[in-house]
């Protein structure tokens, strides 16, 4: 019996796959990671980093909280908006969410 369950042991280890085929399904992972979240929120960063630089007086802009704005005057790191007739506001530069292009937003059916 003993015999029987040696053998057993030998021919089960003796087929073990190498040590470096346990990482595979971790590399692999990691690959979707990259392709599927990473990757394609650096490109959106980039994109909206281009965005704020281009940024110029006149430019119609929605900040983070939601607000609609028309750029009155910018500074490295501050945007001075005007919302409403008389109503002025400074938002800092990064917390623009979009530059609303002009004449507005093509219909989602066009």
């Amino acid at each position: 019996m003993t015999s029987t369950f040696m053998f057993l042991a030998a021919a089960t280890s003796s087929s073990a796959p190498p040590a470096w085929m346990q990482f595979l399904p971790l590399i692999a992972m990691g690959a979707i990671f990259w392709f599927l979240i990473l990757g394609p929120q650096r490109r959106r960063m980039k994109e909206h980093q281009a965005k704020l630089a281009e940024l110029k007086k006149g430019d119609k802009v929605v900040t983070a909280g939601g607000l609609i704005g028309k750029v009155i005057k910018l500074s490295d790191d501050y945007v001075e908006l005007e919302l409403a007739q008389g109503v002025k506001v400074q938002a800092v530069r990064s917390t623009l969410g979009d530059v609303i292009p002009p004449g507005g937003a093509k219909p989602a059916n066009d």
